[in-house]
């Protein structure tokens, strides 16, 4: 890499920081408990299994884990969210362990963990095949990788289409491509033995309008706290319109609660030891 690229990835890197330690993720993810549920409980764990939850947020799905006597580590490139994972551990008694990191340099040896998992996380990051290729690498021989993303034509890619005509893009790939059944396989195709890709509706589920979603997001969400936060009044009005109508359009339930399916797909692999990925240097 040239310097001039370094520091343009060192600033998009900035910029994400900024976007996920912005808002309240934690409060946020409460809201989502059941898909995480769902998405945990199709883990295979083996007693005494060591699980890596990749960009784990405030440790939603690892504490899950923990509670099932599992051996949990949890990193996130938001601090914020590290020390939040930490505190919820602490308040539940739990044993595990959490650290800031970055998804496309995991600071592990190679082969430390039987299940490596990444809920609605990893795929943010800007450079996926550096991703795939951490994932695999701290991956045992005959261990599981399983991660969960939005599809780019489901409702949050939807959403995520709305918002980008909103803010200037970043030049990175778009993170819904994690949700592109052909894109997977090119990642995640050296290595492994077994790829099992399975497309699953995730509910959203709110008690309260979808305006008040809307207003809910801008808070809370990073991504969308951080997108109003760049516009001027104007720009902030026709966003709003704009995400009202959308919840509203997908919504099942009356006008004075929520209830949307957003359409993920969820990728469960058994990595197969070929040398292909070895020690970073």
């Amino acid at each position: 890499m040239t310097s001039a690229t370094v520091g343009e990835m060192d600033s998009v890197k900035g910029r994400l920081k900024a976007i996920w330690t912005a808002g309240d993720y934690d409060r946020f993810s409460r809201h989502m408990e059941g898909g995480a549920r769902a998405f945990y409980e199709r883990l295979t764990i083996a007693p005494g299994g060591q699980l890596l939850d990749v960009a784990c947020g405030s440790g939603q799905l690892a504490l899950m884990a923990a509670k099932d006597g599992v051996e949990v580590t949890g990193v996130d490139i938001a601090s914020n969210l590290v020390e939040r994972a930490r505190a919820r551990a602490r308040a539940e008694g739990l044993r595990a362990h959490f650290e800031e990191a970055d998804a496309e340099a995991l600071p592990f040896a190679d082969a430390s963990f039987d299940v490596v998992v990444s809920l609605i996380g990893a795929m943010f990051a800007p450079r996926p095949e550096l991703v795939a290729r951490e994932l695999l690498r701290v991956c045992v021989p005959g261990g599981t990788i399983a991660m969960a993303n939005w599809t780019p034509q489901g409702f949050v890619g939807q959403m995520f289409k709305t918002v980008s005509k909103f803010i200037a893009p970043s030049g990175m790939p778009s993170p819904v491509l994690w949700g592109d059944e052909p894109t997977v396989r090119d990642r995640l195709s050296h290595g492994l033995s077994e790829l099992s890709l399975t497309k699953r509706q995730y509910l959203f589920d709110y008690p309260f309008s979808p305006a008040e979603v809307v207003e809910f997001f801008r808070l809370y969400y990073g991504p969308i706290n951080r997108a109003f936060a760049s516009l001027d009044d104007e720009g902030q009005a026709q966003l709003r319109q704009e995400l009202e109508a959308l919840w509203a359009a997908h919504n099942r339930a009356g006008a004075d609660c929520t209830t949307v399916f957003a359409e993920s797909i969820w990728k469960s692999s058994v990595f197969e030891c070929n040398g292909a990925f070895s020690t970073r240097t």
